[in-house]
Formats: C-alpha cells, sequence, structure tokens
C-alpha cells in the first residue's frame, strides 16, 4: 500500500517530467539524455520483475529490443506501414521468439541458464547483421517520425513525453501486477518455487509469463528507440548492451521497480560524464572509461548490494511501517466458494503399500495407513523414520517408486503437486517455508491462489480489485483464526519461529483443505502456544476436516489425535489407537527408549 508521502513524491516526480521540457533554459542535450533513460528503463523494468523477483538471469535483453526496433524499421520503410501498427507486429513477434526461448531456456538451472541466455541473445545479434533484408551491418535508415493527433514527434523534445507516457505506464502496470494474485505467485518463484506447486502455482508457466512480459516491454524500447533515431543498426542490440542492462537493474535495485529508473539514470550519467572527463583528466583518449566504469559498479556493489533504491525510500519504508500497525484490517468481501466436505467416518486418504527408494536406500517401505473425516492421524517416530518423505510422497513433492496413494477415491501418486493441491489437500513443511520480505497477510493469501482466477492482464491493468479484496480477506480470516491477527502487515521474516510455523498454517487453511498434512507444527513453540494450536486442531477435526501430523512432542500428539502411526527406519512398527501405541514394547524400545527393566531386589 503506498503511503501519502509515496503519492506526493510520485505526483512531484510526473510535474518535473511535465514542466521539464518546456523550459526554454533546459538544454537539448539533458532532454537526449533522459530519452536514453527513459528507452533504458523500459528494459530494465521488465528485468526487475524476471531476474529480481523471479530470480531468472537474462543476458539477452538488448535482443529482445533489436527485435522492436527491426520490425517497424523494416516494415515502414519497406511497405509504407503505420508505425503505430508496427508497435503490435513488433509485439507478436516478439512475443512469438520469447515464447520459444522460454519453453527452452527455463527449463535450465544454475549457470546455465544465463549462458543459454548469452547463446541465443548472441545468435539474434548476428542474424540482424547478417541478413540481407535488415541492410545486414548497415543496418535500415530513413525511418519515418512518429505522429500523435497530427503533431510530429521528430524532435527529442516531442518524443520525450511518449518514451515517458509509456515508462511511467510500465512501472504502474508492474507495480499492479506484483501486488496481485499473480504477482504473489511470480514473487514465490525465486525461493519458493517447491512451496508455490504446493498451493496450486504453476511455476514452470509463471517464468514464461514474466519472460515474455520482459520481453515485452523490451521490444516496445526498440520500437520508440527505431523512431527517436530515425535509423537501426546490428550494434546497440548486442551482449554487452544486454549486461549493461543487467548492471542497471542490479545498480538501481533488483527487487525494486522504482529502482529500474535510479539504476537506469546512474548508470547512463556516469558512463556519460566518464566518456566526457576520463580524456581531460588522465590526458589520453585511449578507451579508459569500460576500466573506471566496471571499478565504480564493484564499489557500487560492495556497499550497496541490494542497489540504490533501497537506500533512498528507507526513510519512508520506515513511515510506512509504523503507519501499518495501525491500519486496519482488509475490508470485508464476499466469502470465496468452499469445498463439500466428506461425511465423517468416510475415507479421505489412503496409503496402500508406499515405497521410496534414493538408489539403494528405502527411505519408506511399503506403508501403509487411512486417515478418515473428522479424525487427526499422527505420524510419529525417531529422527530418519521417513515421516517428511511419506508427506512429500502424499503431496506429490517425489514420486513414489510403488504403491497406491487415493485422496477422496481418486489415485493421486502419479499427480503433480499442484493438482494434488487443486483437489483439496493442504500442507505445512518440517522447514519454515514463507517468503520473508512480504507481509504475513500476502503470505497467507498465496495459499488461496486456487481459490480465485485472476488473470495476469487483469492484475497488470488492475481491475482485478474485488477477487484481490476477496482473498485478503480470507487470508485476514485465518490468521484470526490462528491467533496472529495483530499481525496482517508485519514482514513474515520478522517473526519469530514458532509464529512463522503458525502462518505456515494458516496459509494452508486459506487453501480450504479437505486433508490438512503439519509437518512438526508445534516445534518452537511454548507451552501456552502449543495449548493454543491443539485448540484450532480440535476444531476444525470439530469441523470435519481430516488432519496428518507429524510432531515430535509425544504429549501434544498423545492428547491430540484419534489413531497413531509409528514408522522407524522407513517401515512401519506399530499403529493404533494413542493409548495402545503408547504401550507398545515395540515403539517404547524404537521410539520412546525402550522399558526399563526392575532391578532384582536385594536378598
Amino acid at each position: 500500500m503506498k503511503n501519502t508521502y509515496s503519492r506526493y513524491l510520485i505526483a512531484a516526480f510526473i510535474l518535473v517530467l511535465l514542466v521539464l521540457p518546456q523550459l526554454a533554459i533546459t538544454p537539448e542535450y539533458w532532454i537526449t539524455q533522459l530519452n536514453y533513460i527513459g528507452l533504458a528503463t523500459l528494459v530494465v523494468v521488465g528485468l526487475v520483475l524476471l531476474t529480481g523477483v523471479g530470480g531468472l538471469t537474462s543476458f539477452g535483453q538488448a535482443a529482445f529490443v533489436g527485435i522492436g526496433a527491426y520490425t517497424t524499421a523494416y516494415f515502414t520503410t519497406q511497405m509504407g506501414l503505420s508505425p503505430w501498427l508496427t508497435l503490435f507486429m513488433g509485439l507478436v513477434l516478439t512475443g512469438i521468439v520469447a515464447y520459444i526461448l522460454g519453453a527452452v531456456s527455463l527449463h535450465l538451472s544454475g549457470h546455465y541458464l544465463p549462458l543459454g541466455t548469452i547463446a541465443w541473445g548472441l545468435s539474434l545479434y548476428y542474424l540482424f547483421g547478417n541478413l540481407e533484408v535488415l541492410g545486414k551491418y548497415d543496418g535500415i535508415a530513413g525511418i519515418q517520425s512518429l505522429e500523435v493527433f497530427g503533431i510530429s514527434l521528430v524532435s527529442g523534445r516531442n518524443i520525450y513525453y511518449l518514451i515517458w507516457l509509456f515508462v511511467m505506464l510500465s512501472i504502474w502496470a508492474t507495480s499492479n501486477l506484483l501486488s496481485s494474485r499473480p504477482g504473489r505467485a511470480i514473487r514465490s518463484l525465486r525461493d519458493g518455487g517447491a512451496m508455490a506447486e504446493s498451493f496450486g502455482v504453476n511455476t514452470a508457466a509463471y517464468k514464461i509469463v514474466i519472460f515474455m512480459y520482459a520481453a515485452l516491454l523490451a521490444s516496445v524500447s526498440g520500437w520508440l528507440y527505431a523512431h527517436m533515431q530515425r535509423a537501426v543498426s546490428p550494434s546497440p542490440f548486442g551482449l554487452n548492451y544486454g549486461i549493461e542492462y543487467l548492471f542497471m537493474a542490479v545498480v538501481g535495485g533488483a527487487a525494486s521497480v522504482w529502482g529500474a529508473l535510479v539504476g537506469s539514470a546512474v548508470v547512463l550519467i556516469i558512463k556519460d560524464q566518464l566518456q566526457n572527463w576520463l580524456p581531460w583528466l588522465i590526458d589520453s583518449t585511449d578507451n579508459f572509461e569500460l576500466i573506471v566504469f566496471g571499478i565504480i559498479l564493484v564499489l557500487v556493489l560492495q556497499h550497496a548490494r541490494d542497489g540504490i533504491w533501497p537506500y533512498l525510500a528507507a526513510p519512508f519504508q520506515r513511515r510506512q511501517q509504523v503507519r501499518s500497525v495501525k491500519l486496519p484490517p482488509p475490508p470485508e468481501a464476499p466469502a470465496l466458494p468452499q469445498r463439500e466436505r466428506p461425511q465423517p467416518g468416510e475415507i479421505v486418504l489412503d496409503v496402500a503399500q508406499i515405497r521410496k527408494e534414493f538408489g539403494g536406500l528405502v527411505a519408506v517401505n511399503d506403508v501403509s495407513f487411512q486417515v478418515k473425516a473428522g479424525e487427526i492421524v499422527g505420524l510419529i517416530g525417531p529422527n530418519g523414520a521417513g515421516k517428511s518423505t511419506t508427506f512429500n510422497l502424499i503431496t506429490g513433492v517425489l514420486p513414489a517408486t510403488a504403491g497406491r496413494v487415493e485422496f477422496c477415491g481418486k489415485r493421486i501418486d502419479a499427480k503433480r503437486a499442484r493438482d494434488i493441491a487443486r483437489l483439496g489437500v493442504g500442507r505445512t513443511f518440517q522447514h519454515v517455508q514463507l517468503l520473508p520480505t512480504m507481509s504475513v497477510l500476502e503470505n497467507v493469501a498465496l495459499g488461496a491462489h486456487l481459490r480465485s482466477d485472476v488473470s495476469v492482464l487483469a492484475g497488470t491493468l488492475h481491475i482485478d480489485r474485488s477477487r484481490e479484496a476477496q482473498l485478503l480477506h480470507e487470508a485476514a480470516q485465518q490468521l484470526r483464526r490462528v491467533g496472529l491477527g495483530d499481525y496482517l502487515y508485519e514482514q513474515a521474516g520478522n517473526l519469530a519461529l514458532g509464529q512463522q510455523r503458525i502462518v505456515e498454517i494458516a496459509r494452508a487453511l486459506a487453501a480450504d483443505p479437505v486433508l490438512l498434512l503439519l509437518d512438526e507444527p508445534a516445534a518452537g513453540l511454548r507451552f501456552r502456544e502449543k495449548q493454543a494450536l491443539a485448540q484450532v486442531l480440535k476444531q476444525l477435526r470439530e469441523e470435519g476436516m481430516s488432519i496428518l501430523l507429524v510432531e515430535h512432542d509425544m504429549e501434544f500428539v498423545m492428547d491430540l489425535t484419534n489413531h497413531l502411526v509409528v514408522l522407524d527406519f522407513g517401515t512401519k512398527l506399530a499403529e493404533g489407537k494413542p493409548e495402545e501405541v503408547q504401550t507398545n514394547p515395540a515403539v517404547l524400545e524404537a521410539y520412546l527408549g525402550g522399558v526399563e527393566e526392575e532391578e532384582p531386589a536385594n536378598v
């Protein structure tokens, strides 16, 4: 949520942008420099979404700028088409190319992904320079200027307004997207992809979406560049420019939309001033500016790892944090649709002879058990017994080597995690998997991802407000349900470990599950917090929810569960009611330390 101060600053910034070209004292050089900053910002905004938020590094964005530029250059000069028509043609062509390249490249991981973007970036660059139809390395000249309502944009001062209109629209649209349902899914890609899949997020599809989004913004930049310069050649679309765009994103603040503007301005201004002043300072015309420029960038990154923008925004963020404590919860909204619950006693989960092998290691050895509607089943055992692996087999995180898992009569052991989540299985994790820089409210709203259908386009255009209000209202309700209603706007990473585990439970509840899988939910909780959690789980059981629980706190488990399954070295050791398991000699020996033998009486 933007506070009053940020709105005033944005309004003041827009006012300065509007007035600056109209002032006679504004040098033409400034206008030209601002035009180039605006063109770069369009590309870097896309990189913020792709790399800073999504965690997908690309060195090839300059090639997409080239596609937009060459498309309008060719069709306006060779076929006489309207430049405005060629804008849409360039977007379509860029979208097709980006989809194909993304479908291939985004399967790569680690350092292979950036290497892949370098490969296709160089390929497109050499394609521009070797096609006769594109003028080879001489390029295409004589591109017609743009016109808007009969006003020619041939001068830098006139096209300036169009460039910055697109820049502000891109910042507005990207900010909208990041604060929407698909935006939360996108923000989960960098550090929580496996977690997001467990709540129905199609991470592969969202990766392609942000890859195409960044490419389309780069294409718009290329279209504007071609009509500003009125000529194109391959040189501005090479790998060195792709690296420069990435530098701009990192210097400004790779995870901040406004950082894209700051980074573009800082890099281009420093680069330009070095070219002006360095020959005079060192009395040489040799090309030393790249060396000095690199040193400056290293120093910036050493002292501002998150970029420059977080330092500029820090005072306003502190005010926002203070204000967030006093913010009311999200307004009332219509309830999200809820699933039908199975009848009490009906089998919800049927695990039959499930087995998981990692090479020669058998982690889960032909385990079978059932969970019925309206009961809490505990899955217990020593460390390394295979409990979390069993959870992962049930939820589709790991594929089973053998056996069968059925949920409400449907076989799910061959399904993906997001498809299982769609059926009504919610879960928490042994190691907390929250998005630490997102608010508690947004983390929980991610759990309700499948309960709404807001598209990327709707989120971008800010026409999703009613459905977004439903998601946030649901998230707030679940947080109040687990006793964290006072922490809605706190960053999740600022909470204590025990509170983070409770947030995970609220996130799972937001998915409206039929079956809830809790992996050590009481770990890190104080005694009273455990009592409160137990009351919540008992209430859920009374409402008809089925719960499968992994926990090491035996007192917590014994007082809460209807049924226990004991694992040891991946094998089911015992099963039954808590009081039966508690007295089972095999369980006492393996898990509780064994039965003490009575010492013989002294004679």
